[in-house]
């Protein structure tokens, strides 16, 4: 494609040249060294899902401490209902 071609293409589609380019450069690269794109992804993958794991792991940890803190303050609220507090007992 010529220059002014990709520029009339540019400015219809709304992208820069240099945009398209780099899309050029990035497609190609991709095309050439498919086995190190996804020896790669294999590795992001494994990651992703062992810090996924961590992530699941802390938030039930997180979520039982949620569950014991609240049941806790019913606890502490029946407890309260059932034997209220007097002032008259703070203070002696």
């Amino acid at each position: 494609m010529d220059e002014a071609s990709k520029g009339a293409w540019c400015r219809e589609n709304g992208v820069y040249p240099q945009e398209l380019e780099q899309w050029r450069m990035v497609a190609t690269q991709a095309l050439a060294d498919p086995e190190d794109t996804a020896r790669v992804s294999h590795r992001e993958k494994k990651a992703d899902r062992r810090r996924i794991k961590e992530l699941e792991r802390d938030l039930r940890r997180k979520e039982k401490a949620l569950a014991e803190a609240a049941a806790l303050l019913v606890l502490s609220k029946k407890l309260e209902a059932i034997f209220p507090k007097d002032k008259d007992d703070e203070d002696a």
